[in-house]
């Protein structure tokens, strides 16, 4: 196996071209423990992280900047991010342990294409976009639309993740970020669930995003249970009609970690959770701007 480490996207994009068994990585917290799994090794590794754009978190306007190889514990050391996406920032802090968050990154993590990546839920509540540059320029895919399935992609094979755009949440909102796990840290979510809503003057939900993980091939977005929280104050009503609709779009599977039966019960949980979660911050952030 041979190893490249370019400085720029175009020096991928040919190291890419001229090899179809290449691969890319940010951090090589999924790759290296594949390998070690039994995943046969690439014939050349190319990794990303001496690329600045791929390393920079930055705020421009209104727009936050994320390189896809930047480390998570770049975003979750950030105050101003943490306070405008507490959610993501959470997602971003359960990759993993203290030393791999040094190495793990947002774009590992979604083009992993894992159904139980922490941050996928967390970015898709807050649109999130992703740039990817291929042979003709960049091109910019909602993230929702990254991941095809298991393992599995939208970008081509010379084609990377870049960096992931998202724009700062407007007044009276804030997202939350919720997994249950077997044991108490460092381990693979049975159940994930990113909520983000925005609440009128009155405390009333104006607007909802809902998005679960490890429940589906994909993140799946919740939209009946979206539909049930706007409007509302968060009552039990339109808790456990958020809930019912957050089980009834699960398509999980049986496992030794958890039952179908299981997981959709526990999506319901979480949605209901996050919801009020991130509701609570908003009221908080209100509380304290006064």
């Amino acid at each position: 196996m041979r190893y490249a480490a370019p400085t720029t996207t175009d020096e991928v994009r040919a190291l890419l071209g001229s090899d179809p068994d290449a691969i890319v990585f940010a951090g090589a917290t999924d790759v290296v423990p594949q390998m070690r799994g039994g995943r046969p090794e690439p014939s050349l590794a190319i990794d990303l992280k001496k690329i600045d754009r791929l390393m920079a978190v930055s705020l421009d306007g209104d727009t936050w900047r994320i390189g896809a190889a930047a480390p998570s514990s770049l975003l979750t050391s950030n105050a101003a991010f943490t306070a405008d996406f507490p959610g993501l920032s959470e997602a971003a802090g359960l990759i993993g342990s203290d030393q791999i968050q040094n190495r793990s990154s947002l774009g590992g993590n979604l083009c992993n294409a894992s159904p139980a990546a922490d941050s996928v839920p967390a970015l898709v509540v807050n649109d999130a976009v992703a740039v990817i540059a291929g042979a003709d320029g960049d091109r910019r895919v909602p993230v929702a639309d990254v991941v095809t399935g298991p393992g599995q992609t939208s970008l081509a094979h010379d084609e990377i993740v870049v960096c992931f755009e998202i724009a700062r949440p407007g007044a009276r909102t804030s997202d939350a970020y919720l997994r249950l796990i077997p044991r108490t840290e460092m381990d693979i979510a049975v159940v994930g669930a990113g909520v983000r809503v925005t609440l009128d003057d009155d405390g009333a939900v104006s607007a909802a995003s809902v998005a679960l993980g490890a429940v589906a091939p994909t993140v799946v977005r919740v939209l009946d249970a979206e539909a049930a929280l706007v409007g509302s104050r968060l009552d039990d009503d339109a808790l456990a009609a958020a809930a019912t609709a957050a089980s009834d779009a699960c398509n999980p599977i049986d496992d030794k970690r958890g039952t179908i039966t299981y997981r959709r019960q526990v999506a319901g949980v979480l949605t209901r959770r996050a919801a009020v979660a991130a509701a609570e911050r908003v009221t908080n952030a209100q509380g304290d701007s006064q």
